[in-house]
């Protein structure tokens, strides 16, 4: 259990690097770029920066794995198109967007937590 919380903590602080690595290049490319294309590279570029914390620091597999990428890619597509269609659904229901931002959150983390530790990384 103490593994698992250990490895909770990691993915976390790694998902607010991964956040903040997305945001960032967002702006920086709003510069140049229009806001579609601006942010389908920032949400890459956070993804990238996902995957390495997550597979050396929070899971630590630091052997070189294709696999890994390929399902990586498949559970944050999987994650994203939940993530989008969550915060549609709250926010139809409550109006507030905040709080349909915060659950949809909360569950694609949860489930980018799970795959990553028992499928992608296992």
């Amino acid at each position: 259990m103490n593994q698992i919380k250990g490895e909770l903590n990691k993915f976390l602080c790694a998902g607010l690097a991964a956040v903040g690595t997305d945001l960032l290049a967002y702006y920086l490319l709003l510069t140049l770029l229009s806001y579609e294309v601006s942010k389908g590279i920032s949400f890459i570029t956070g993804s990238v920066v996902a995957f390495i914390i997550n597979k050396y620091w929070t899971f630590r597999k630091p052997e070189k794995s294709y696999l890994e990428m390929i399902r990586f890619g498949i559970l944050y597509s999987t994650t994203l198109g939940l993530n989008i269609l969550t915060n549609k659904i709250v926010l139809e229901n409550t109006n507030i967007v905040l709080v349909s931002f915060l659950v949809a959150t909360a569950i694609s983390t949860i489930l980018n937590f799970i795959g990553q530790k028992w499928w992608v990384f296992n």
